[in-house]
């Protein structure tokens, strides 16, 4: 039964992905696409959207430009102490206004699952359907001036597990996170710049259920990134992400990461980063190696 639910899931998945890159193409056609310099789109987060990888951008997914459509798909890896992380899905940008995004997400917990009275190998699964649309201003084009790219979006978040999250205390296993975030690339300084405003309901990004104990309302959280080009293929730098602690006897902590994005060329990059994401389930000291790889155009 188990392999049946895996085997599904990686099929709806892949369905998704071959849809959202369907309807990509279907706009790109005689559109002029791939006009962004390298990396100044993003790369995709760990919930799919563009940006970091723990921190949503307002950049718009894809190289397209305002007269093209763009298309990605991710796999990522995050191996902690006692925890693995995993990511995979596709999204898609059209005129560098609309960004669609799927994201399913594993979180395995190994061994760690028996110490934990779930069993071995027991494993959280969710799925994020993200929106995205860029508001006002260019992060790129817009040198002249310090007005920011600024993009509102929307992740609504499905998790598997409704008993399992209800039985640590939280209040519902779906929950829609809502944010803004602003945008800035100083090319003269080849600085990337970043800032997210979240309201969420989420533990753990919701691999842990949404709301508990302590609150089960939205709480209003801020995400932070800031990059530096060492090269037009080479992008370096840092991100914070803080969190709520919803859950009554789990301590929640900020997640921050030290990262670095290779741009092979406009098809293909690949990111890695040395994560912290704190205590998780009462297991203190999550930091370890996140290994992130996108392709598309």
């Amino acid at each position: 039964m188990e392999t049946d639910r895996v085997t599904g899931s990686g099929v709806t998945a892949l369905a998704l992905a071959l849809g959202l890159g369907a309807w990509s193409a279907a706009w790109a056609g005689g559109m002029d696409n791939g006009g962004k310099l390298l990396l100044t789109g993003g790369v995709t987060n760990v919930e799919g959207a563009g940006g970091g990888g723990i921190a949503t951008w307002a950049t718009v997914t894809g190289y397209e430009t305002v007269d093209g459509a763009g298309a990605n798909l991710h796999i990522t890896q995050l191996e902690l102490p006692d925890f693995t992380f995993r990511t995979w899905g596709a999204s898609a940008g059209y005129r560098d206004r609309v960004e669609l995004s799927y994201a399913r997400q594993e979180f395995d917990t190994g061994a760690t699952g028996a110490r934990l009275g779930l069993g071995r190998g027991f494993t959280f699964r969710q799925d994020v359907f993200g929106a995205k649309l860029r508001i006002l201003g260019d992060a790129v084009y817009d040198q002249d001036r310090w007005r920011p790219q600024v993009s509102v979006g929307v992740q609504v978040k499905h998790n598997d597990q409704p008993g399992v999250v209800r039985a640590v205390g939280a209040r519902d296993h779906d929950g829609v996170d809502y944010y803004v975030a602003a945008t800035k690339v100083i090319l003269d300084k080849s600085l990337v710049l970043d800032g997210t405003l979240r309201a969420t309901r989420a533990n753990q990004s919701g691999l842990l259920g949404f709301g508990g104990g302590r609150d089960g309302g939205y709480s209003l959280q801020a995400e932070g990134s800031v990059g530096y080009l060492v090269s037009r293929r080479l992008l370096v730098g840092a991100e914070y992400r803080t969190k709520p602690d919803n859950l009554a006897g789990l301590k929640e902590d900020d997640w921050w990461d030290l990262f670095a994005a290779y741009a092979v060329n406009k098809n293909l990059s690949v990111t890695a980063a040395y994560a912290d994401l704190g205590t998780i389930a009462t297991f203190r000291g999550q930091r370890g190696l996140y290994v992130s790889l996108q392709a598309g155009f």
